[in-house]
């Protein structure tokens, strides 16, 4: 236990400007308390003392406002920035060296049954109140994008963004006509009513059209 305190203290201060010291981590960080709740109750998890399992997340959710359920597989290197209301489910695999923001969800969706949340690879970014819901797997090195509902496979190397997620990003390469980042996500009411608006007009023009040749 000790050497993943020290090794997750070691991630929290490379990936976290406001980071100042190793105490100030280990004293005021959610992320390596909840993690480290995590671990124990997971252990007791495995050995199917599973009532003191759930007492040590929940008590670790109410102190941290981060819940990881303790069945959930977790590699090492996982960053959870800020960590309020961040839920892991139950059957949820994060690989190594993923970074969640807070509000993020790796969630079921109510219609599966034996596993029914998300498998994260390594190097995952999931942005702030984004949504992975189901029992499909996110490839290696994806970022998904703040706000974001994913309810399908994303492959290795991709960026998603939008509600439901897309693929804007494959190998570095833009697939669609627009670069986003986790500020600059389209509005798809937005972006649908503008469309219907221009219908409008399109139609509008038409029947003036119409008139002016009568």
């Amino acid at each position: 236990m000790l050497k993943y305190i020290i090794r997750d203290i070691r991630l929290i201060k490379e990936r976290d400007p406001a980071a100042r010291n190793a105490l100030e981590i280990l004293l005021t960080y959610p992320s390596l308390s909840a993690i480290r709740s995590y671990r124990i109750a997971h252990w007791f998890y495995k050995h199917r003392f599973f009532t003191a399992a759930r007492m040590i997340s929940q008590r670790a959710r109410k102190r941290t406002g981060i819940e990881i359920h303790p069945g959930a597989t977790i590699g090492k290197g996982l960053f959870i920035d800020h960590g309020m209301g961040v839920v892991i489910g139950e059957t949820a695999v994060v690989g190594d060296n993923c970074l969640i923001y807070q509000g993020a969800t790796l969630g079921g969706t109510g219609k599966d049954k034996g596993k029914r949340h998300p498998t994260l690879g390594d190097n995952v970014l999931v942005g702030a109140g984004a949504k992975v819901l189901g029992p499909f797997k996110v490839g290696n090195n994806v970022k998904i994008a703040a706000n974001a509902v994913v309810l399908n496979p994303i492959p290795d190397n991709c960026t998603a963004v939008g509600v439901p997620a897309r693929v804007v990003r494959r190998n570095g390469k833009k697939v669609c006509t627009q670069d986003i980042d986790q500020v600059h996500i389209p509005d798809p009411v937005s972006l649908e009513l503008c469309r219907m608006q221009a219908e409008i007009d399109r139609l509008r023009s038409e029947i003036d059209s119409l008139k002016n040749n009568k």
